[in-house]
């Protein structure tokens, strides 16, 4: 039997804030580039592109932090349940600025806490998934207590991100940094709801599931 790799809660939050950064520091450099060119009058002239900049780059900041504070974050009360709508308002924010477009094909539904962020944090590795763009489906099926998640990305080129596999069983070979944390606590809240992952290139899809285990 494999032996999972077990953080401590203070190296899990850590890891976790480092890809928050890391997601951030794009916009938020776009930010501070586009005010630097605005605050410098002998560059008026760059001053409507460095405005529209701004504007883009802080609805792309906004759309991230609002993932993570629902994908990673406590996000409300421990014990509540989620409503899919709500995940749903927050993938199409993300999504805006992907390459690839998303499909929510989710009854409207409450979920478990975790299960919610299970389902966010899949999706975040479709995503991924689907580099030159394309289409990316959410379906959740199943009654309450057995639900089953599947997520299809399919587009021009479709992969398996580097190293997911072994960072969603929880004993990837080589250990887990920040850069590897987030399908890492994928495969932790698959463990913590009771749910098998498996994630396969089916033809020219990427398919990605979730269901129930004993």
């Amino acid at each position: 039997m494999v032996d999972l790799i077990e953080l401590g809660a203070n190296d899990l939050a850590a890891m976790l804030c480092s890809r928050v950064c890391h997601d951030l520091i794009n916009p938020v450099g776009a930010i501070n580039a586009g005010l630097e060119v605005l605050a410098d009058p002998k560059q008026s002239a760059m001053h409507e592109g460095a405005n529209d900049l701004i504007v883009g780059s802080a609805r792309q900041a906004s759309a991230k932090l609002e993932y993570a504070r629902l994908a990673f974050g406590a996000s409300s009360a421990a014990g509540t349940d989620f409503d899919t709508r709500e995940c749903e308002r927050v993938a199409k924010l993300f999504f805006a600025n992907e390459k690839s477009d998303l499909d929510w094909a989710v009854t409207p539904m409450m979920l478990p806490k975790n299960k919610a962020k299970l389902l966010m944090n899949m999706l975040l590795i479709c995503a991924m998934g689907v580099p030159r763009g394309g289409l990316v489906r959410v379906m959740v099926e199943g009654a309450p207590g057995m639900e089953n998640f599947r997520i299809v990305g399919k587009g021009p080129k479709v992969l398996i991100p580097s190293k997911v596999e072994g960072l969603i069983s929880g004993a990837p070979e080589e250990g887990v940094d920040a850069r590897g944390i987030q399908p890492f606590y994928t495969g932790l809240l698959a463990r913590m709801t009771s749910m098998g992952l498996a994630i396969a290139i089916e033809g020219d899809e990427l398919v990605f599931t979730a269901q129930p285990v004993s």
